[in-house]
């Protein structure tokens, strides 16, 4: 199983839906390897066995150059990211694809590749090079099933697929379409395209994100398997948080950007403010889209009512549920959506958007269209004013994602995987 984060050592949902996914499919007796860029310290290692990419070396026993050369062509990377085990001693090769044979030094062969393990600048160029660690690992793990998880980690699994045979699955947790719109970049687009060609199945956690597949990548129906996501069991009763205010306190938890509609939630907050001043909000995340939502804020004048958080994980996130009124995810487009349902764990009432993959799962949930800030509005006054509403909200939200459990979406899974084992 090849996936980019693994918890404590986040960034959103994806490394929380992995660790829920493999914690469930370790409990059914599935063995997993799960690798990941780089391990930073604190990871579980009880429920996979963890491979921190930045230790495998790279050398002349488990790796041919003239091979790869081939599989590389196969992902269309551009010349200026392919993998190179040495970026100095490789730039040569540019322009050598017909001479792929030619031997090079001990030196060369024994080499390894420090992941930052982050989304940073040099992102393009760890996604392959992360590819060549999937085909090594490929060679000396033994395995059945070969399970890819987000465009980052598609090129390793195809990698991988390339050297063992063995049947690829790809989880789609988001697509480009998602994270940018209609702006989309071509390249990821074209890896994820890639990705999806080249896998046996593909597994989408929302109905909404098969739709995207199938429209907008020209997959066929039958290759995609939708598989909701769930949420962790944990005992939110001993996670203690004071409020430290008497007003009521609406959350919005998640990053800052065009795909979680932040701007929607400050125009919403806006709106209730005007007529409840007493009202409290909070933003707790960190993006592209921060200064200027704080910059919207300062605008309206509210900033006294106001709290940005900034980026929270683990516990903190709970500790900021005790103490909220009100969750809202107002995204744009969310393939899924996990916070809603952390949420509703610790007993808070949530309003989400229609445009998201949750929605498909929750009853009580109050759901409405992203772009609809009167109605967003409205809500959030409701939910902080009549004790009614969020009363049964709460009761029968927190039965309802009582059963929604990572084991049942294991047991989807663990059949896919029967399916394509010979």
């Amino acid at each position: 199983m090849f996936g980019w984060e693994f918890p404590p050592h986040i960034t959103g949902g994806l490394g929380t839906a992995c660790y829920g996914l493999v914690k469930a499919l370790a409990k059914q007796k599935v063995n997993i390897i799960f690798v990941v860029p780089r391990l930073f310290g604190g990871e579980d290692h009880k429920s996979a066995y963890l491979v921190n990419a930045s230790d495998v070396e790279i050398n002349e026993r488990n790796f041919n150059y003239g091979e790869y050369w081939q599989n590389v062509k196969y992902y269309e990377i551009g010349s200026s990211l392919i993998p190179y085990v040495s970026e100095e001693d490789f730039l040569r090769l540019i322009g050598e694809q017909n001479n792929v044979s030619t031997y090079f030094d001990e030196k060369v062969f024994r080499a390894k590749y420090q992941f930052s393990g982050k989304y940073g600048n040099n992102l393009f160029a760890e996604v392959s090079r992360y590819a060549l660690i999937g085909s090594v690992l490929a060679k000396e793990h033994p395995h059945d099933v070969i399970h890819a998880h987000d465009w980052l980690t598609y090129p390793a699994g195809m990698a991988a697929k390339k050297i063992s045979n063995k049947p690829l699955i790809i989880h789609v947790h988001a697509t480009e379409f998602d994270r940018s719109g209609d702006n989309i970049n071509q390249y990821v687009y074209d890896m994820e395209r890639k990705g999806m060609e080249a896998a046996d199945k593909i597994i989408t956690v929302s109905n909404l994100t098969r739709k995207y597949v199938i429209e907008r990548y020209g997959i066929p129906a039958d290759k995609v398997v939708t598989v909701h996501n769930a949420v962790e069991t944990i005992n939110t009763d001993e996670i203690q948080q004071t409020k430290g205010f008497p007003e009521k306190l609406v959350t919005f938890l998640g990053r800052v950007t065009f795909q979680k509609g932040p701007d929607y939630f400050v125009e919403a907050a806006y709106k209730v403010h005007k007529k409840d001043p007493h009202i409290r909000f909070v933003m707790a995340g960190s993006g592209d889209m921060l200064n200027r939502m704080i910059k919207q804020v300062a605008h309206y004048q509210m900033g006294h009512k106001f709290q940005f958080a900034g980026f929270l994980k683990g516990e903190d996130v709970y500790r900021l549920f005790n103490v909220s009124d009100v969750y809202v995810m107002p995204s744009v487009s969310e393939p899924f959506g996990i916070s809603p349902l952390e949420a509703m764990r610790s007993n808070v009432p949530v309003i989400i958007s229609k445009q998201s993959g949750v929605s498909e799962v929750l009853k009580y949930a109050y759901k409405v269209d992203f772009w609809d800030v009167d109605a967003l509005a409205d809500a959030i006054y409701g939910f902080t004013h009549y004790e009614g509403l969020p009363k049964m909200f709460k009761k029968y939200g927190r039965e309802e994602v009582d059963n929604l459990k990572w084991e049942n979406s294991a047991q989807k899974i663990i059949q896919l995987y029967q399916s394509l084992i010979k």
